[in-house]
């Protein structure tokens, strides 16, 4: 059995899977709710959600995208109106019967994704080609009865961003999924400090009834792959379903072209898995609730000055944009604070004690690295601004590592093997469904993406020897 270490959590070495589950209850990021499966986001951990959420709301409207709000029910008979959508969902749907003490006439199914009653707004919204392109962006929770959850990786409700979009030709159709997808890729890359590989999912892995599925697919510290965004093409599937039609210039009535994509808090637990480490957390500071926190040390009189000197130096921090805390809890030693900011994850900690002010300086503790140095007073602003970009820059590159030591190239099956055990294998797949179950049955591992910005490439599948399909080796990982 696995012990818990001075943080209070396995080590990720001995069991991943249970530091991960203790952590997010121990920082105060998440707890279980009274459904199974539901999922409780502490202030901590929403307040993750919140930076992330605003800096992806930012680059969405500014792409042309405005947010709207669509109904949390949805009549079950507008799941069945596109065939391959109502088959995918079915065992994750949640349904209401009765409503205000009587049956239903029709059940009402709990929004697992919106693409069908968007899809009947959009019928009504669209007349015209001078209607296209129609952009509509919400954030909202949806509902997935999920068989085995895992707080925010998977829940019965999880919170999102669903971004829906109709125009008037494919081309235009597929650059806006592109653009969805570039845009998570800027999100994930440089405010989750997060590399992902950006690709299509092969045809068993679409989402359902989309004729393109894009993806972000990133390697987490135990080597398996997390999907951390999707972007949809649908061509004409959701039209034709919901009679989403315009009269072109010259008057004929042709149907959208329509995409949707979407992120959610599963982010959160993507951030946590990708950076974290056996003392906890490790947050980039452009997803940190508190970037800096300042810990006072002293007794009687010199607790006293130690902080009237941190309160002061908080308020120097503020106008710079550094989320800052003082922590002024008298009845906790500096040590229990110092391991407490250190399992949350805190990027930079400042110390202030009688020395300090008596040299002139501030302790700076980094969470990356645990490197502590003396800087001075006058100069701690400017230093913890410039440490706070070193440390983002730090954590990507960190992570980048991370996933290129553990990508490997593969030609035959044993080599994907051993590849998948550790993390990613680049193959060579013939596309065939059969193939990616026999795979998955000796490995675990699917398909997780066809590389977008990989070379051309031909080969023969590393599972029954036919040509490769694609023209680009394929990325298989086990996956969360």
């Amino acid at each position: 059995m696995a012990r818990a270490n001075e943080h209070g959590v396995t080590p990720q070495s001995e069991d991943f899977s249970a530091w991960y589950n203790e952590l997010v209850v121990k920082a105060e990021l998440a707890d279980r709710g009274p459904v199974r499966g539901t999922m409780v986001i502490r202030p901590y951990g929403y307040r993750i959600w919140e930076l992330l959420q605003a800096e992806l709301d930012e680059r969405i409207k500014a792409t042309g995208h405005e947010n709207a709000y669509f109904p949390l029910f949805i009549p079950e008979s507008h799941l069945a109106r596109e065939a391959d959508h109502v088959e995918g969902f079915a065992p994750e749907l949640a349904v209401v019967t009765q409503a205000g003490g009587h049956e239903l006439e029709e059940r009402l199914v709990v929004r697992p994704t919106s693409e069908t009653v968007i899809g009947e707004m959009f019928s009504r919204w669209i007349t015209s080609y001078r209607d296209l392109p129609l952009r509509i962006n919400q954030w909202a929770n949806v509902v997935r009865w999920e068989l085995r959850p895992r707080l925010f990786l998977r829940t019965t409700e999880f919170l999102w961003q669903e971004g829906h979009t109709a125009h008037a030709t494919e081309a235009e159709a597929v650059a806006e999924a592109m653009t969805a997808l570039r845009l998570y890729e800027e999100v994930a890359r440089d405010v989750a400090a997060m590399p992902v590989v950006a690709g299509d999912k092969t045809p068993s892995e679409r989402f359902a009834g989309a004729l393109r599925t894009l993806t972000l697919e990133t390697l987490v510290r135990d080597g398996r792959a997390l999907q951390a965004a999707t972007s949809h093409f649908f061509g004409t599937n959701f039209s034709r379903a919901f009679d989403i039609t315009f009269a072109t210039a010259d008057g004929t009535l042709e149907w959208c072209q329509t995409t949707s994509w979407g992120m959610s808090t599963r982010m959160v637990g993507g951030v946590i898995m990708t950076h974290g480490d056996d003392k906890g957390l490790i947050l980039p500071p452009r997803l940190a609730p508190y970037q800096v926190v300042v810990v006072p040390i002293g007794r009687g009189p010199e607790l006293g000055r130690s902080i009237d000197a941190a309160r002061s130096l908080a308020a120097e921090l503020e106008p710079a944009g550094v989320r800052v805390r003082v922590d002024e809890r008298d009845h906790l030693s500096p040590g229990f604070k110092f391991n407490e900011w250190e399992l949350r994850g805190v990027p930079l900690r400042l110390e202030l004690g009688p020395r300090d002010l008596a040299a002139g300086t501030v302790t700076v503790a980094e969470r990356l690295g645990g490197e502590k140095q003396a800087v001075r007073r006058e100069e701690a602003v400017a230093a913890v601004l410039a440490r706070l970009d070193a440390i983002q820059a730090a954590l990507l590159e960190r992570a980048t590592r991370f996933r290129d030591e553990r990508t490997r190239v593969v030609d035959t099956f044993d080599e994907l093997v051993d590849a998948v055990a550790a993390g990613f294998a680049l193959a060579p797949h013939c596309g065939d469904a059969s193939c990616e179950a026999k795979i998955q049955e000796v490995t675990s591992a699917t398909p997780r993406c066809v590389p977008l910005d990989a070379p051309a490439e031909e080969g023969h599948c590393v599972a029954c020897g036919k040509p490769a399909a694609y023209g680009r080796r394929v990325y298989f990982a086990r996956a969360y």
